[in-house]
């Protein structure tokens, strides 16, 4: 048996025959891996999942998904699969009956569905709702029903496209625990997120995506080696910045750093060599309207990785 859950090459998808989605990736993940699909979005990774799990065709190039061809053996690809979408499916139903409905579609022995409910209910806190209509929950609940109701059944390959969008941190870290335990017992997980510090955290291999492509793979830590000596000059102005792109191209033009990210007040400002440079990015900040009220520096991680690499601003 092949110690590879899936094997993608030269993998491309348009909906339009114009523009590709996903345009020639590669990427094997390992069975037991916990793999990472990072990029903003509409950087393909949704379509990606989908292509795996059967939802779609591609356009051209293979997948295989535990030996099989999504394409040509559907139905025996998602009998060992589990996906939980960006899009919520919830049923009319009470929280506790949509977990039972679940479970015998999937045909979970009856004594393992209650146990592996009530373990289930306990982690994602979905006790005190068991008997609450499933589409009444809040975003962040329907999400934490979404994921519980998906691991009630074996399955080899686990997809997680965002599971974790309107949890709080806490439910967040024990999702994120619960994944990787699962993993140490052999499960595959593939996972997307816009949380940085989740894949940081989570992941043992990662892709990140932009324009449909794959433009960075490794570890987390082998990525930050590969962007060693970045660091990141915080900038916080007090009041929002008036023009976040003419300051990037004033800073960015200049050659004083790779790249700058605004975010309300805060400047990031990335580079190899803001320490040397710091009076004249100062300067630039001042001459753009941007006087620091507070300043930090550090050393780049996940998230300037990701900065760099796709270019946020």
């Amino acid at each position: 048996m092949s110690d590879l859950a899936i094997s993608v090459r030269s993998l491309r998808k348009t909906y339009d025959g114009i523009r590709y989605a996903v345009d020639g990736i590669s990427f094997d993940v390992k069975r037991g891996e916990i793999f990472g699909l990072l990029g903003k979005n509409g950087a393909g990774k949704t379509t990606t999942i989908r292509m795996l799990t059967t939802l779609i065709k591609p356009t051209s190039g293979t997948i295989e998904v535990l030996g099989l061809d999504p394409q040509r053996e559907p139905l025996e690809v998602r009998k060992r699969i589990g996906v939980v979408q960006q899009s919520e499916s919830i049923d009319f139903t009470t929280v506790e009956n949509c977990m039972k409905i679940y479970a015998t579609l999937w045909e979970v022995p009856r004594e393992v569905a209650k146990a592996r409910t009530e373990e289930l209910m306990e982690l994602f806190d979905l006790n005190p709702l068991r008997k609450s209509r499933a589409f009444e929950l809040s975003g962040g609940q329907k999400k934490r029903l979404q994921v519980a109701r998906e691991l009630l059944h074996d399955m080899d390959i686990l997809f997680l496209d965002e599971p974790t969008v309107g949890m709080d941190p806490i439910m967040r870290r024990k999702v994120l625990d619960y994944i990787k335990r699962r993993a140490g017992e052999g499960l595959t997980v593939v996972f997307t997120t816009h949380f940085l510090d989740e894949a940081d955290y989570l992941c043992d291999r990662i892709s990140i995506m932009a324009g449909g492509k794959i433009v960075a793979q490794g570890k987390a830590s082998e990525l930050k080696v590969r962007y060693s000596g970045l660091r990141t000059l915080e900038v916080d102005a007090g009041s929002p910045v008036r023009d976040p792109a003419a300051l990037r191209e004033a800073i960015v033009s200049r050659g004083l750093a790779q790249d700058v990210s605004v975010d309300g007040s805060v400047v990031k400002v990335i580079g190899r060599n803001i320490s040397r440079e710091l009076d004249e990015v100062i300067r630039v900040l001042k001459a753009n309207g941007v006087y620091p009220e507070n300043i930090t520096m550090r050393e780049a991680t996940l998230d300037d990785v990701f900065i760099q690499v796709v270019g946020v601003s």
